[in-house]
């Protein structure tokens, strides 16, 4: 069944009204305000937004042709897709989804699925998400983008945070945006930081839209998940602290140099000993 196909999909107009009218709080607004908070755009941007074919991916693609349509700000848009081996099916699926929705997707193959499943077949994921995000960059590089979207929310946020700190055994988040490239001409941008993933599933309900799922062909036949743990850890955590979500979001921001043990800036470490000495001398 494609997304024309399903009687339950609302008509296109409507989906687009829903994201800046009944979603503006929750959805639209917070995407404004990471956009404006972190400097995300700016004039002459060439952005290449890519494209899972997934619940986030798919909304990120729709709030920028919204904002390119009432936004004073002077940038082009070039939406990307990887094929990275999906079955006929799922790329078609792809394919009538962004139809359907009217998104001008570009889609090329990678074949990155075989060659996980070929040097990582234990731990897929964590490889298969960075040479993802590498053949993202390289062609959003080719078409002469400044600026790669990844469709990343809040609760990635919060989640990688803890991931890093319980399995890692680090203070490291995900960050709005970063520079891809020695010469800084490169940045990955991530403008739905600010956005629950509730409210995503809420978009997705209301608009009857259904998005692709990870359609890994490698983990299809194994359970279980770090990410996932930590996200149900996360929610259980919620009955016995108040907005133990935001404390989580807020503490990457609020680190009290002067009271850790080590860090690291530019691959270099550092220990607090080096303070303490430098006092003491």
């Amino acid at each position: 069944m494609t997304a024309t196909d399903n009687l339950q999909v609302r008509p296109l107009e409507e989906i687009e009204r829903c994201i800046v009218k009944r979603y503006k709080k929750h959805i639209w607004s917070k995407f404004l305000k990471a956009i404006n908070d972190y400097k995300l755009i700016s004039d002459g941007d060439r952005i290449a937004v890519a494209i899972s074919g997934g619940k986030d991916s798919l909304l990120m693609a729709k709030m920028f042709q919204e904002l390119k349509k009432y936004s004073n700000i002077d940038f082009e848009l070039v939406f990307l897709a990887m094929d990275p081996g999906y079955r006929d099916d799922i790329r078609v699926k792809l394919e009538e989804l962004c139809k359907y929705l009217n998104i001008p997707v570009e889609i090329f193959e990678s074949g990155i699925f075989r060659i996980t499943d070929e040097i990582a077949r234990d731990n897929p994921c964590y490889m298969c998400a960075r040479m993802r995000r590498g053949a993202l960059y390289n062609k959003a590089e080719e078409l002469g983008c400044n600026k790669l979207a990844l469709g990343h929310h809040y609760d990635d946020v919060i989640e990688t945070t803890m991931m890093n700190i319980l399995c890692s055994g680090n203070f490291k988040t995900m960050l709005p945006k970063i520079k891809s490239s020695k010469s800084g001409e490169m940045q990955i941008i991530r403008p739905l930081y600010y956005i629950r993933e509730e409210y995503i599933k809420r978009f997705v309900r209301y608009t009857g839209i259904e998005p692709l799922d990870c359609a890994c062909t490698v983990t299809s036949k194994k359970s279980g998940n770090k990410r996932y743990e930590i996200k149900e850890l996360i929610s259980s955590l919620t009955d016995n602290f108040d907005n133990v979500e935001k404390s989580i979001f807020k503490a990457a921001q609020n680190v009290n140099i002067d009271s850790v043990l080590g860090w690291e800036k530019d691959g270099v470490k550092h220990s607090f000993m080096e303070e303490f000495e430098d006092i003491n001398d």
